[in-house]
């Protein structure tokens, strides 16, 4: 069988129209296996969806960026020359 073969008999249409509230200018987002995590720019906050559902979790007020390192999200902050581990 063609490796282009197996990809078409594995493809499937994507969900487009789920959107879940976050906070304003979202710009990066990880996702640590259990949680969904948007950095938003545009009010240097952080939020937390729980995946299975996008319910929000919890925000944070930090960020500029974020990273998942396999066992933290963290954050780079603003201004301050700092990162938070969430």
């Amino acid at each position: 069988m063609k490796p282009l073969q197996i990809a078409i008999l594995r493809w499937y249409a994507a969900n487009l129209t789920t959107q879940f509230p976050v906070g304003n200018g979202p710009n990066a987002v990880a996702f640590d296996e259990e949680r969904i995590w948007v950095a938003n720019e545009n009010d240097s906050t952080v939020s937390k969806l729980r995946a299975s559902d996008g319910t929000l979790r919890a925000t944070f007020t930090v960020a500029a960026g974020l990273a998942f390192d396999g066992a933290n999200i963290c954050v780079a902050n603003i201004g301050s020359g700092t990162f938070s581990k969430l």
